[in-house]
């Protein structure tokens, strides 16, 4: 099966050469040396926020196997959907599916299921497969896309990615994609964003999850960060760097009605050693 592109010529340049120069642009001063777990990166049209994304992608030393969870922003197919066979298309060529991967997490989270559909329109996780052709060699990936709000069943998806991971012989990375507070003002939706910024700083996916549903955060991939914060933890992270922040209106410049951008790297660091007398 190929999945061809959703937003090629909307969201991003859909001629291939302009496409690398403008994936270069953000993501210069790559490749990184930061071997993170998990990463957290917008899916907006790339010219509001592929250079927050690219900041990230030009931290990390990437490997060729990834996961990628991300909002299903339409109400059309499972609400737990994942792809385990094919291909996704982009001006680039196109990205296989790793499917031992995808078969072994669809096992691990009997929740998950295969659906096409939920994918087919889908842009959150289709904006970040020209970074990674860009950025990587013979990649592979699993696509899974989120339309739940109840917390034991993020918690169940996050205890199945870190399991699948943890036995991989090959380094695995965790991509959570989302956007945050949107269509506020500028100034309610930095606040809004510290405040769930903050909580996935700290590695704490409950608390993620609590502040967003009580402080009426929309940030439409809090699902997909909440399950890979879960994963990402118990994979043994201890640390998370928030690499960029902006908002729509750093590019539009208009403050009335914004949408949030973050970038985050989410890494395990050595114990400091205690000292001694």
């Amino acid at each position: 099966m190929i999945r061809l592109p959703a937003v090629a010529g909307r969201f991003y340049v859909s001629d291939p050469k302009m496409l690398a120069r403008e994936v270069d642009s953000y993501a210069s001063g790559s490749p990184g040396a930061l071997r993170a777990i998990a990463c957290v990166v917008p899916h907006a049209g790339y010219m509001y926020s592929g250079h927050v994304a690219g900041a990230v992608y030009a931290e990390l030393d990437l490997p060729s196997r990834f996961i990628l969870v991300g909002p299903r922003h339409f109400p059309r197919g499972e609400a737990m959907a994942i792809l385990s066979e094919g291909r996704w298309r982009t001006p680039f060529g196109d990205a296989p599916i790793d499917a031992p991967l995808a078969a072994e997490l669809a096992r691990a989270c009997p929740h998950l299921r295969e659906d096409s559909v939920a994918h087919e329109r889908e842009h959150s996780l289709e904006v970040q497969i020209p970074f990674l052709q860009r950025l990587t060699k013979n990649f592979q990936f699993v696509p899974v896309v989120l339309g739940v709000n109840r917390y034991p069943l993020l918690e169940e998806l996050g205890h199945a990615l870190a399991q699948v991971i943890a036995k991989q012989k090959e380094r695995v990375q965790l991509v959570a994609s989302t956007d945050m507070n949107h269509y506020e003002s500028d100034a309610v939706t930095r606040v809004k964003d510290q405040r769930a910024i903050d909580r996935i700083l700290a590695l704490d996916p409950r608390g993620l999850f609590d502040v967003v549903q009580a402080e009426r955060i929309s940030m439409c991939g809090y699902a997909a960060t909440v399950a890979v914060l879960v994963a990402a933890r118990e994979l043994g992270a201890n640390a998370a760097t928030l690499v960029k922040y902006a908002t729509s209106g750093d590019v539009s410049g208009d403050y009335e009605q914004v949408v949030g951008y973050a970038g985050i790297t989410i890494q395990q660091t050595p114990a400091r050693s205690a000292r001694t007398g």
